[in-house]
């Protein structure tokens, strides 16, 4: 069966394809100013067959999965797992970073921050943030990674991890071993 990608083309002079939903940004050859012309097609080796996953793969290891889980520990989030899903066919991402937060206000704080955090340590933004008006479970898609923060009643509800049970489950500390708690 031939996949056929859907092609996007945006201003930073890159071509986004979405191939089985995977997002790759590739340089483009030639694009017309005036839009009437096609530009060149690309080469099959530019693009990444379907089910395949990119060359550069993500692990625990990697600079934004550290900033991320020191960034919900930092705001004192709690339960934080991480899902590694890079054997599972079907997901979507490279890993889930799920946590848990005890109050809306603590769970924006936890959002912000991560988002901050990334930026600023990564130079990287998500690429779409969902639920920051229900207050009640937030998530933020770094494409390869995607971070969940919720209630403890949403979580309790929707048990991501027993849906993706397939994954190698991974529980991380509340506290950052280097954070000073301080004692009064």
């Amino acid at each position: 069966m031939k996949i056929d990608p859907v092609r996007h083309i945006v201003s930073n002079g890159k071509e986004i394809v979405f191939l089985n939903e995977r997002i790759h940004a590739i340089p483009i050859t030639k694009v017309c100013p005036s839009h009437t012309e096609k530009k060149e097609p690309l080469s099959r080796k530019q693009i990444p067959a379907a089910g395949q996953k990119s060359k550069t793969r993500l692990n625990r290891n990697s600079k934004i999965f550290k900033t991320i889980i020191r960034a919900v520990q930092e705001k004192k989030g709690e339960q934080i797992v991480s899902l590694d899903l890079r054997n599972i066919p079907e997901a979507v991402a490279d890993f889930f970073i799920i946590c848990q937060a005890s109050n809306p206000n603590q769970l924006k704080a936890i959002a912000d921050f991560i988002t901050f955090e990334v930026k600023q340590t990564c130079l990287e933004l998500p690429y779409k943030h969902e639920g920051r008006q229900a207050e009640q479970w937030i998530l933020i898609d770094y494409v390869n990674i995607v971070v969940h923060i919720m209630l403890p009643e949403p979580r309790a509800f929707y048990q991501l991890e027993e849906l993706w049970s397939d994954a190698t489950i991974m529980e991380h500390p509340d506290t950052h071993p280097t954070l000073k708690t301080k004692t009064t």
